[in-house]
């Protein structure tokens, strides 16, 4: 991690581009685990998943209920949804069809494919996006609850061309095929998250929607750029083509905290991955972070964390691999990444 703090301060590239750093940070991986197709009068209702969910209709069209959510919506060929909040929901030929249980109807030892009917009229496929236990609520916290993406939308003909190749890859079992449906279903994600930002959709304050904001996008990137250089407020204000006054209340009400705060939390975001994952010195990671004794970066730390570095470590050490699972304001679930789960589509 120490490694990656001193690569963010120096590499000319990472300046750029903040939300692939992030991305990166959180160990965001998405994985297509499944699908299914249905003809005539179906539905199918899925529990409550423990990770980031997405899914997209490659064919045909379908009803689709969310606890939560007062209506069903329609759902065609070529959108795609992604379900960051913890809510069971159904997919349907039409309202009211009683539905059949996704558990029982994908349950039997690697079994990821499944047909309603006589599989004619629709096609269906979902999956997962696992994140980094200790860091990856910094971009769970930060997605509205539901993302859907229309297939009218602008970005609608690179996600048919992801979605065709997707659904070739599963279908052809070709020399290779796993790890390009792994790197096309990474793709997805990304160019959801993408449709988010451009159509402006309901964002909650953070990173993500300070990156959608071309005002606010050049101070981010200065700061992700070298996060242990002591920024002053002018600067940043300066690069952002606004005064301090309009840049800190723009900033403050995009991103949720003001910008200096800002800079605080990316630097403890990156002290607990060192603390985390190396033996360095906390010291060192201190000096890499721009703070000019142990004891300024610990009370630091601790302001932000309510744990010293220290203990902090000694807790991470003791807790050990997991794998993140449901995203929201509890901590996050913790625990082994089963087949079960991995056949829920």
């Amino acid at each position: 991690m120490l490694e990656r703090t001193h690569y963010l301060r120096d590499s000319t590239a990472m300046l750029t581009d903040p939300f692939s750093e992030v991305l990166k940070f959180v160990n965001a991986e998405s994985l297509v685990t499944g699908g299914f197709t249905a003809g005539g009068s179906w539905a199918i209702r899925f529990p409550v998943p423990k990770t980031i969910k997405f899914f997209a209709v490659v064919k045909g069209g379908c009803w689709v209920s969310i606890d939560g959510l007062e209506e069903p919506f329609r759902f065609e060929a070529g959108d795609v949804g992604l379900l960051a909040a913890p809510r069971s929901f159904m997919v349907s030929s039409e309202p009211g069809v009683v539905p059949v249980d996704a558990m029982s109807l994908f349950s039997g030892a690697g079994r990821t494919t499944a047909m309603l009917g006589d599989g004619k009229d629709f096609a269906y496929i979902g999956g997962h996006v696992l994140l980094d236990p200790g860091s990856g609520r910094l971009l769970s916290d930060v997605l509205p609850p539901w993302i859907h993406i229309q297939a009218a939308s602008p970005q609608a003909a690179t996600f048919r061309t992801l979605l065709d190749q997707l659904v070739e890859e599963r279908a052809t079992g070709q020399a290779g095929a796993q790890l390009a449906s792994a790197h096309l279903s990474q793709l997805l994600f990304i160019q959801i998250l993408r449709a988010q930002l451009k159509t402006s959709g309901p964002m909650p304050a953070g990173w993500l929607r300070a990156l959608g904001d071309p005002r606010i996008a050049p101070a981010l990137r200065l700061m992700h750029g070298d996060p242990g250089r002591a920024w002053r407020l002018e600067e940043l204000a300066k690069a952002s083509a606004m005064s301090r006054t309009t840049f800190a209340f723009h900033f403050r009400e995009i991103a949720g905290v003001a910008p200096l705060a800002y800079l605080t939390q990316w630097r403890m975001r990156l002290a607990e991955r060192a603390l985390r994952e190396e033996t360095t010195p906390v010291a060192v990671v201190a000096d890499s972070l721009g703070y000019t004794s142990e004891s300024a970066f610990s009370n630091a730390f601790k302001r932000v964390t309510g744990k010293s570095p220290r203990a902090f470590r000694s807790g991470a050490r003791n807790s050990g691999p997991q794998i993140a699972g449901r995203p929201g304001n509890d901590p996050p679930s913790l625990g082994a990444h089963d087949g079960a789960e991995a056949r829920q589509f």
